[in-house]
């Protein structure tokens, strides 16, 4: 009984390890492609100009201004994030998933596993929150000539000590919708799209069937979630002015201001570079994952 009662546990515990291990390394490989986006959505709000601007010219302008390593500003509290947020998500969903699945036979709909990727992407995010708060604090420094904070654990103190312990969770609720758009489309679209397939024989359950389930994904994350993206991050980067007001009351002002002063496509700033991280991120991401998951014997998600 003790046995059969620690091999779940046992499982679970492999689970959310490969998770994190898998995570932090598609974090590193795409970062420079995730500041770069990050850039481009705060370009509208940090420079008085019209001039429109691609990925290129903001990836070329970091590596001028600030190096190569400007490419990775905010990579640690990045990877400290994914110790909590990915295993809670990917492992929650498939928790979910089982617990939601009451006949092998019939798997469960398109719109159940997203609600069930949904959820689980709205409790890692909660947990997640401060360490993305400094990641993109972090990243927007790198436009500043005397940047705010030094380091990850700097940032932190300075943010309590100026807005309080809960200045932590500043953008939360922007991000928890962002969560709730990106997980509903990453993983039940992943998981809806890998089992499609699987079934009508396009390919077996190996690395081809990952890559095709990860584009797709990839793109439908990125689609619905853009405008939540991009109002998550101005929400977390806004500081205060001088008068000590914010400059977004909320996340409907946010919208509301970016529309008027910038037109509706200002909500998919960022699209393709967010586009083209995702995709290798879910490529390198899945692929790890199911590896590592099949090495240590468990089946595949």
């Amino acid at each position: 009984m003790a046995q059969q009662q620690s091999q779940p546990r046992s499982n679970a515990v492999n689970k959310i390890a490969l998770a994190s291990l898998s995570a932090m390394v598609a974090e590193t490989t795409t970062f420079p492609i995730d500041i770069t986006k990050t850039r481009l959505q705060l370009h509208g709000i940090s420079i008085s100009t019209t001039r429109r601007v691609s990925a290129f010219q903001v990836a070329a302008d970091i590596v001028r201004n600030e190096g190569v390593t400007g490419l990775y500003k905010g990579l640690s509290p990045a990877l400290i994030r994914h110790i909590f947020y990915t295993p809670i998500r990917t492992v929650g969903y498939e928790q979910l998933r089982h617990a939601f699945l009451s006949d092998d036979s019939q798997p469960l709909s398109l719109p159940s596993k997203a609600l069930i990727g949904g959820f689980s992407g709205v409790i890692a995010q909660v947990v997640a929150s401060p360490a993305d708060l400094v990641k993109v604090r972090m990243q927007a420094d790198g436009q500043k000539v005397n940047p705010r904070y030094t380091t990850p654990l700097n940032a932190l103190h300075k943010i309590i000590n100026t807005e309080g312990f809960f200045g932590l969770w500043r953008g939360v609720f922007p991000n928890i919708q962002r969560a709730f758009l990106v997980n509903m489309g990453e993983l039940a679209c992943y998981d809806h799209a890998k089992t499609f397939i699987i079934h009508n024989k396009i390919a077996n359950d190996n690395i081809y069937a990952h890559t095709l389930a990860s584009i797709m994904s990839g793109l439908t994350a990125t689609t619905i979630s853009c405008p939540a993206d991009v109002v998550k991050t101005r929400m977390m980067n806004q500081g205060f002015s001088e008068e000590g007001k914010l400059k977004y009351r909320n996340s409907y002002d946010c919208v509301v201001k970016t529309v008027r002063f910038e037109g509706i496509r200002a909500l998919w700033k960022g699209f393709f570079p967010t586009w083209a991280r995702l995709g290798p991120w879910q490529f390198v991401f899945w692929v790890s994952y199911e590896k590592f998951r099949l090495i240590v014997g468990l089946p595949s998600f």
